[in-house]
């Protein structure tokens, strides 16, 4: 079973200092909604980003949309090898079931996080997304891995088939991606660096090479 943390996700609501700010309270009258309860997005809330510390790398949910649509219809989730968690900047931890169907539609997408960070389990009676608060660390912990593999640029550089190869002789690893836009972890966890390219990559763009290897070695 391959386990998957995008980590230091940039998925938060709106922080409470800039609630106040015209782009968010703005975009907030167009949702309907109170500021707070916004998921913060660079699309909308970029000015405001600007009075945030590490605004430049903050309001990305489109980063783990797009992983986490990746990861769910993956060959190796339809075949039940697979587990995927969420970890935020605020150390919260999103636990995903397989099953469940991320919506492709990018807002309903958003819609369904603020949900989400509301009720803390969605949908009423289901729960295919919980959310707890939890560190990186913890989260690790709780998986208790056999080998812990931090996606790195500046880890060991290896052939992404090479790492499928690696994966596949361990039971329980764990594979950690940022879930930021670009820089390094604030936080680095414990385990071993890896790189697949000589440049940078988009945390998508490394998942689906890491699914696609252990992929190789796993089910195919």
């Amino acid at each position: 079973m391959l386990h998957i943390v995008i980590a230091e996700s940039e998925l938060e609501l709106v922080p409470r200092e800039i609630s106040n700010h015209p782009a968010i309270l703005s975009h907030a009258r167009k949702r309907r909604k109170k500021p707070e309860k916004l998921i913060l997005d660079a699309t909308y809330h970029y000015k405001a980003l600007r009075r945030l510390e590490n605004g430049e790398r903050r309001g990305r949910p489109d980063i783990v949309h797009f992983c986490l649509i990746n990861a769910l219809e993956s060959p190796l989730n339809k075949e039940g090898k697979l587990r995927v968690y969420i970890h935020t900047r605020n150390d919260e931890v999103i636990y995903v079931k397989p099953e469940t169907r991320i919506p492709k539609n990018y807002n309903r997408f958003i819609g369904l996080m603020e949900d989400l960070f509301e009720r803390k389990r969605v949908p009423e009676g289901i729960e295919l997304l919980k959310l707890e608060k939890k560190s990186l660390e913890e989260l690790i912990h709780e998986i208790h891995p056999d080998e812990v593999f931090i996606m790195h640029e500046g880890g060991e550089l290896i052939k992404p088939i090479e790492l499928g190869r690696i994966l596949s002789g361990f039971k329980t690893p764990v594979v950690v991606i940022g879930g930021f836009p670009h820089g390094d972890f604030r936080n680095l966890p414990v385990g071993r660096k890896i790189s697949i390219y000589k440049g940078s990559l988009t945390a998508w763009a490394v998942l689906n090479e890491v699914l696609v290897n252990y992929e190789n070695f796993s089910i195919f």
